[in-house]
């Protein structure tokens, strides 16, 4: 066996959207339930682990050999789970060498070395990045099927307990057998979908420094950043009661019935002689600087109520693994046209600046959940919890962070290439 094509599908409790796969596959649920697969291009197969059947043991030692290449469409998600399931089924993770300076943050998942992304491919070509947009994108003679998102949502995640489903809270093959055939043959298709795209842009190769730079990125990902959840924990506990009392003040200042709602703020503004186009952060600034007096408590209310940043501890608090890392925060090549790095969940390529000449004193008082003198020393409570997101990551085993940035990094390559 030369190469392994794959698709899974699962099932978690843990939302994939909201938390990353990496927390999705640490779910105490957390199960693959198909197993599609073709080996060199053959006939694709379908392994329904749900009813019983198991993967054979060739392709599951494929999967730990460095030797057989494994493609997916955003392999990321297949490498992850199927670590999970390798772990679960008493397999060694420990595929990077014992010297290597990571292998411990590491050897929980498959080396990402012997793995290649279709997905990846895609976006080096500036192709659409979902499998169905390639397809249509290139005219594929077999699409992906277009049930698909339904059947996902119906066996892939929990759903309300009603009368109607006698009070379960998971969907399985039993109990719609016509769906779940139907979302073997979408497991199926989703495989031949992805061996038709590589024959389509084998013309078209992805360089091998780009794949090796591929490979760093999951190693990235794989081994994510340790963050002080206790903080964490801190900083939004006192983000509810600063918003609770921010809203209240809001409320006896325009006797608005849901102060944070943004049609009532610029109903209530325009009726008290000032007209806004938008409640946006530039647009509130520049307002202050002219607006009446009287509202001017209202606008900076406003700011401090929709300070975004600090949303920033709830995307923590939702991909935090178990061992207080966040990890896949990076999505290689997901700026398609510039093949620049895309952030996800933390977004750690936005991260607001701290100027707080006392940080660490900011930062103990938070941690003891000391509301009354930070709202004495700071007075803006959202402004220093959005200070204080960098102090959140925290370095570990004896590590510390650099921290750099190019100067005009833009200007001078522009330069360059302008041979100014």
């Amino acid at each position: 066996m030369k190469t392994l094509e794959l698709d899974i599908e699962t099932f978690s409790s843990v939302s994939l959207q909201k938390c990353g796969v990496y927390k999705y596959a640490e779910a105490p649920d957390f199960q693959i339930i198909l197993f599609g697969y073709s080996m060199d291009g053959g006939k694709v197969m379908v392994v329904d682990l749900l009813q019983g059947e198991t993967i054979p043991q060739d392709i599951l030692d494929a999967l730990t050999d460095d030797t057989v290449i494994k493609w997916a469409h955003n392999s990321g998600f297949e490498r992850v789970c199927l670590s999970r399931y390798l772990a679960d089924t008493g397999v060694s993770l420990d595929s990077f060498h014992d010297n290597h300076p990571l292998s411990g943050e590491c050897a929980r998942f498959l080396n990402p070395s012997s793995w290649r992304c279709s997905m990846t491919w895609a976006a080096y070509l500036g192709l659409p990045l979902s499998l169905s947009g390639v397809g249509e994108i290139l005219g594929l003679e077999k699409k992906k099927l277009t049930e698909g998102k339904e059947l996902i949502k119906f066996f892939c995640q929990p759903c309300a307990p009603t009368k109607a489903n006698s009070g379960r809270t998971r969907n399985l093959p039993s109990d719609a057998p016509e769906k779940w055939g139907l979302f073997k043959s979408y497991n199926l298709r989703d495989v031949e979908v992805e061996m038709q795209i590589q024959k389509r842009l084998v013309k078209f190769p992805v360089p091998d420094f780009v794949w090796d730079e591929y490979h760093l990125s999951e190693e990235i990902n794989d081994r994510g950043v340790g963050v002080d959840m206790p903080f964490v924990s801190a900083c939004l506990s006192l983000d509810a009661k600063s918003t609770d009392a921010l809203t209240e003040a809001m409320r006896e200042l325009t006797a608005l019935e849901n102060p944070n709602s943004v049609a009532q703020i610029k109903s209530w503004l325009t009726d008290n002689g000032l007209e806004i186009d938008t409640l946006g952060k530039k647009e509130v600034t520049a307002q202050l600087k002219t607006a009446p007096a009287e509202l001017v408590p209202v606008l900076q209310l406003r700011q401090q109520l929709a300070k975004s940043s600090v949303k920033k501890y709830a995307a923590m608090e939702n991909a935090v693994c178990t061992d207080s890392r966040v990890r896949g925060m990076f999505m290689f090549l997901g700026a398609s046209r510039t093949g620049r790095f895309a952030g996800r969940l933390v977004q750690l390529q936005n991260l607001p600046q701290n100027h707080i000449p006392d940080l660490a004193e900011a930062r103990d008082l938070t941690s003891a959940k000391d509301y009354d003198a930070l709202e004495m020393l700071y007075e803006d409570i959202p402004d220093t919890l959005s200070q204080l997101i960098r102090t959140a990551f925290v370095p570990q085993n004896g590590r510390k962070f650099i921290v750099s940035d190019f100067s005009a990094i833009e200007a001078r390559v522009l330069s360059w290439f302008a041979k100014e």
